[in-house]
């Protein structure tokens, strides 16, 4: 009796432990990506960004509990790689162009399914993003933001951190002024 059972148990320990491919519709948002900022990656030749996250713009500087000036940008790289590695998350293209197509990412931890976006903002390493009136694409995602900023997590810990959408607008602004 025990002979039999280790083979059926064996059978089952290896057919659960395969590897599941993504739902249909979606796609694997898979370690090994070239990650271009920490909301933007190109997989498979096409480039992609994750809906209603503005990472922080590289470049833009804050200054850690020791002094040190670091670089936002690369802070919010470094966290989207992390989760990407540590969860595998699966995507589903929303909407886009020829050269960028937005996606919704989820993955399970704990059992539970979370939205990478959301994961970004409410850990403090990413922010809402604003349509071109300055509203929040995706209301909830704001509201994250703002819980973190509160909790001061992540990047919010920092008091010099800027909000990428502050720094786009002064940017648009001067475009504008010399039109």
């Amino acid at each position: 009796m025990k002979r039999k059972f280790l083979p059926a148990l064996a059978l089952a320990f290896a057919t659960s432990q395969a590897v599941v491919a993504a739902p249909a519709g979606y796609f694997d948002f898979a370690p090994g990506t070239v990650l271009e900022t920490g909301d933007t990656w190109i997989s498979a030749g096409k480039r992609y960004r994750l809906y209603g996250l503005q990472a922080c713009l590289r470049g833009t500087p804050y200054t850690d509990a020791s002094g040190n000036k670091r670089d936002c940008g690369e802070a919010s790289i470094a966290v989207l790689a992390a989760f990407v590695k540590d969860t595998r998350p699966v995507c589903a293209p929303v909407a886009g162009s020829t050269d960028l197509t937005f996606a919704v990412c989820y993955a399970f931890v704990g059992g539970q399914r979370l939205d990478l976006a959301m994961m970004m903002i409410s850990e403090g390493y990413g922010f809402a993003s604003l349509d071109s009136a300055g509203m929040p694409v995706y209301p909830a995602y704001a509201v994250a933001e703002q819980g973190a900023r509160e909790a001061r997590r992540g990047l919010w810990q920092f008091n010099d951190v800027q909000h990428p959408a502050i720094l786009l607008s002064r940017a648009a602004g001067k475009r504008g002024a010399l039109k």
